[in-house]
């Protein structure tokens, strides 16, 4: 939401320190929640997409903040726009070896920001045109060199509305061009401001005014972006912990984080750090929270999910005994659950906690697999995890190894002399495997069978068991056995 800039609240650029500036500074109001995250987005120069109902304040936050930077500033509704509008018109340079632009007030090309409002309402066609804009800073394969900040505003989509407004011309966006911008942020609506912001947003004396440049603004991104390229060169532990085991448990979750969203993710984290003045839970949360474009696809992400991923990666970051547990059980690679065990457990009886809720936590066929692979290993006392985890491992594992047993099943009435359902799938899974391989498998998967242990996505399962025997072998730490 925002609204006019009453004189009341000017402050002097000097007196403003740079980790205090806020955008109700600006006239803009409604974005409390997210302001520390659009601030990290100026730090980074990531492209930045804002979406809520009409009337939020979203195009206005945008431009406000361009005149407030003293930017060339570009705004394009992109449900009327052309591709010509972006570019000029083409035509042959003197010697007809090259084609050239005409450039207009209104072209990309002199840009230091660009507004891309609608861009739910664009053309599919134009939405394609538009990846290399906001992710290379390219048009037509040449560099923008001018482009600084890519930004884009857009209602709810068709699917993720709800309500009483219809945005019946708001499409999903395709993931491919929503997965380029870093950021996602949702503006407030009125139930959701103050009774001070509704006043403020309510005066009517600043319409149609031009912000002038900030200089507090101003000044604060040249510090802060100057400590980001140094930290960004060398990222801080935290961050790269907290991404990796936020990102393994949402790709666990089902919901798809792109390695390419993960990099960005922690580039505005280490953002955002510097423009709050310190690492907070609530802090990576806010930006872990707008850095899920998901939404604009029409993909709902239950806040749960979220909330669950944010705690295993903060307590995972923190630098204490038992932050690892958090990771490993975020991993949803086991051979990578695996790695994480071997480099960060210290203590065998963190160790063991950290079997007890694998085993607690994980389905049943995972916890069966991981269990198998890592027990001889275990009991040969070549593992971080005491007594009582080697003893858990047991429980599953020393059933697996013995695979005499009786299985059964049942038919339908007008069936007769069918085999297990699961028979043919181990038989697909086995078929391609020789050797040691072969052996291993088939018993792990006819044990879990023969258990009675639901086997789901069988070739993956037994791919992750391969790889797990096969990184306890290339550490040297294989055990006979029983």
């Amino acid at each position: 939401m925002a609204t006019v800039r009453p004189r009341a609240r000017a402050r002097r650029a000097a007196a403003q320190p740079a980790a205090q500036f806020h955008l109700a500074e600006l006239g803009v109001y409604g974005f409390d929640r997210h302001e520390t995250t659009i601030l990290a987005s100026l730090v980074t120069e990531d492209p930045l997409l804002l979406v809520g109902r009409s009337g939020t304040g979203k195009t206005f936050l945008l431009n406000t903040l361009s005149e407030a930077l003293g930017l060339e500033h570009r705004h394009y509704n992109a449900s009327l726009i052309s591709f010509d509008d972006l570019v000029g018109f083409p035509y042959p340079d003197e010697a007809h070896a090259t084609v050239r632009f005409l450039e207009t007030p209104a072209t990309v090309w002199g840009a230091e920001s660009v507004l891309i409002d609608e861009i739910s309402r664009c053309k599919p066609e134009h939405q394609n045109r538009l990846f290399s804009l906001v992710h290379e800073r390219r048009l037509q394969g040449l560099p923008l060199r001018r482009l600084r900040y890519r930004w884009a505003a857009m209602n709810p989509c068709t699917s993720d509305q709800g309500g009483t407004e219809d945005y019946s011309g708001s499409e999903a966006l395709d993931p491919a061009l929503a997965d380029r911008f870093a950021l996602d942020g949702n503006a407030a609506d009125w139930s959701e401001l103050t009774a001070e912001q509704q006043a403020a947003i309510v005066a009517p004396s600043g319409e149609g005014k031009v912000t002038p440049v900030n200089e507090s603004l101003r000044s604060s991104l040249a510090q802060w972006r100057e400590r980001f390229v140094e930290q960004a060169n060398a990222c801080p532990v935290q961050v790269t912990t907290y991404v990796t085991t936020v990102v393994s448990a949402l790709n666990g979750a089902r919901v798809r984080i792109s390695p390419r969203r993960a990099r960005l993710l922690a580039r505005s984290l280490v953002a955002a750090t510097l423009v709050a003045g310190r690492a907070t839970s609530s802090t990576y949360k806010s930006v872990l929270e707008c850095s899920l474009p998901h939404s604009t696809w029409g993909q709902a992400v239950e806040p749960a999910v979220v909330a669950a991923a944010h705690r295993a990666g903060w307590e995972a970051s923190r630098e204490t005994g038992e932050a690892w547990i958090h990771a490993f059980l975020a991993e949803q690679s086991l051979p990578r659950k695996l790695e994480v065990l071997l480099d960060r457990c210290t203590d065998p009886d963190h160790g063991s906690q950290a079997v007890a809720q694998l085993i607690a936590n994980e389905r049943p066929d995972r916890a069966a697999a991981f269990a198998f692979a890592v027990y001889p290993a275990a009991l040969a006392g070549k593992l971080p995890i005491g007594a009582e985890g080697v003893n858990d491992l047991a429980k599953i594992a020393v059933p697996l190894l013995d695979v005499e047993g009786e299985i059964s099943w049942q038919e339908r009435l007008n069936e007769k002399g069918t085999s297990h359902p699961s028979i043919a799938e181990i038989g697909k899974v086995l078929a391609p495997l020789q050797d040691g391989r072969l052996a291993r498998a088939r018993q792990f998967l006819r044990a879990c069978l023969v258990r009675g242990i639901r086997l789901t996505a069988a070739t993956v399962l037994e791919l992750q068991l391969d790889e797990c025997v096969n990184l306890i072998r290339a550490r040297g730490l294989a055990g006979e056995r029983p």
